[in-house]
């Protein structure tokens, strides 16, 4: 059953925002009567000018997927063997970015109040071999960007962001994305801003921007020249077409989106035992995921209120558990039980709840109920609303 609700939910956690068809079909007869699908073609050039505008930073390099996007990054950045510290509370293409960029992760703990990487327990985590620090904007929310670059300038170590959700974020009134020596920005289905499948690179160093575009294109330089292994890595002219599109529309998704997260908070923040994630001051956020954390006082265990949820039809899910060095993949003898206590409490106590512009007030007051009156009598599966 609960396999069947994964893809058959009432109320989804994320659903893509799209423009109307209309406005993309002339796009796709421009696309089809030019021939010209995929190699860095008008629209790809538009779509990334039109990023640096929005953006307001000197270089974007688009990319198939931002997996590939932070590979590049790191190895544009001349970055070969040693290690990197990093979060392990986050998705796994972080971790897995750098091992297939020839790196070893390091993980180091949380804060547990903006769930990023402790600046304490990074320069704990700092050896001999560290090349780079790599700390996630979990959620969206900025990493303490002051603190991460004091740490790489004191130890030479070069600072790259996975940004993956942070298209629309700005702290002092710039994009977080023109932070570290390079950031990474997804434009996956699942994100505030998407264009189906895509990411892009954003860094100020003109000589790194070059090299990126070459990695993307099999390390292929204009003249067809083959300086160093490269990827094939490039963004579609279809994709880049709904990007250009999609730029006319985030501002409202975000808009959504806030007053989404504004009816959660009011809602969820005197509920005992349940606790909202504090809203950063001097940010502007674009509302990426709407976590809770279930702890003391509250009737049921995260779990148990997590398959309630889904027991529902709500497709809440448990971002990010188990954490990174947890999985099979990533078991690393020197990570104790008793290493990363922030990151371990807070990934025993996450629920990610629905956010997202097409969900309706009825069914967010649905998901809202449903964490209030644990002990209600239990809502008819058929009765979610619409």
């Amino acid at each position: 059953m609960s396999h069947r609700l994964r893809f058959n939910v009432s109320i989804p956690l994320s659903r893509p925002d799209l423009p109307p068809l209309d406005a993309l079909v002339p796009m796709l007869e421009d696309i089809w009567e030019s021939g010209v699908l995929s190699n860095g073609g008008p629209y790809h050039q538009r779509f990334e000018q039109a990023l640096r505008e929005q953006l307001q930073v000197e270089h974007v390099n688009l990319f198939a997927n931002a997996t590939l996007g932070l590979i590049a990054a790191l190895k544009a950045l001349g970055l070969q063997g040693g290690e990197v510290v990093t979060t392990p509370y986050t998705f796994v293409a972080t971790a897995n970015a750098l091992r297939w960029a020839g790196l070893t992760p390091v993980f180091a703990d949380i804060d547990p109040h903006t769930l990023n990487l402790d600046p304490a327990a990074v320069r704990a985590a700092i050896g001999p071999r560290t090349v780079a620090l790599l700390p996630v904007h979990t959620y969206g929310n900025p990493c303490n960007h002051g603190s991460m670059a004091d740490l790489a300038g004191q130890h030479g170590l070069k600072l790259v962001y996975d940004a993956a959700p942070c298209f629309g974020v700005r702290a002092g009134g710039r994009s977080v994305l023109a932070q570290g020596d390079a950031s990474v920005v997804s434009f996956h289905a699942t994100k505030v801003f998407n264009t189906f499948e895509g990411a892009a690179v954003v860094c100020a160093d003109a000589r790194v921007s070059e090299r990126l575009a070459r990695l993307r294109n099999h390390g292929l330089d204009p003249r067809t020249a083959v300086e160093e292994p490269g990827l094939n890595a490039k963004m579609s002219e279809f994709n880049a077409a709904l990007g250009l599109l999609q730029l006319e529309r985030v501002a409202q998704a975000i808009e959504c989106r806030r007053e989404i997260d504004r009816r959660y908070r009011q809602a969820l923040g005197g509920v005992s035992g349940v606790e909202c994630l504090a809203l950063p001051a001097g940010v502007e956020l674009n509302h990426a995921y709407f976590p809770i954390f279930v702890g003391a006082g509250y009737p049921l265990g995260r779990d148990a209120l997590y398959q309630r949820l889904q027991d529902h039809g709500v497709d809440a899910r448990r971002y990010f558990h188990p954490l990174v060095c947890e999985l099979p993949a990533y078991w690393r003898a020197p990570v104790r039980q008793d290493e990363l206590p922030a990151a371990r409490r807070r990934a025993a106590e996450v629920v990610c709840l629905p956010i997202h512009p097409a969900l309706t007030q009825a069914q967010q007051a649905f998901v809202i109920d449903l964490i209030v009156r644990p002990h209600a009598a239990p809502a008819v599966r058929a009765g979610a609303p619409a």
